[in-house]
């Protein structure tokens, strides 16, 4: 557990809002051609993309809290 102020965080939250600029720029750009799918692919692709930025986040976060990529031992992961 963290007991000092650390750079980490504010770091940490200007490295997600960058990432998830470069990912919707890069989903924008991919859209030229998701958009010449039929609608129903359209929808899944936009779906999935939507979703998918989620899959580093909890990792991030506790990176940014701890400093270690891994969940701490003794500490619940949640399930």
């Amino acid at each position: 557990m963290r007991t000092e102020p650390t750079l980490r965080i504010p770091l940490g939250i200007l490295a997600l809002l960058a990432g998830l600029g470069v990912y919707a720029g890069a989903v924008m750009w991919a859209s030229q051609w998701i958009g010449q799918l039929p609608i129903w692919a359209q929808t899944i692709v936009y779906v999935v993309l939507g979703v998918a930025w989620l899959l580093p986040l909890r990792r991030f976060l506790i990176w940014m809290e701890t400093g270690s990529w891994k969940v701490p031992s003794g500490a619940s992961d949640g399930t």
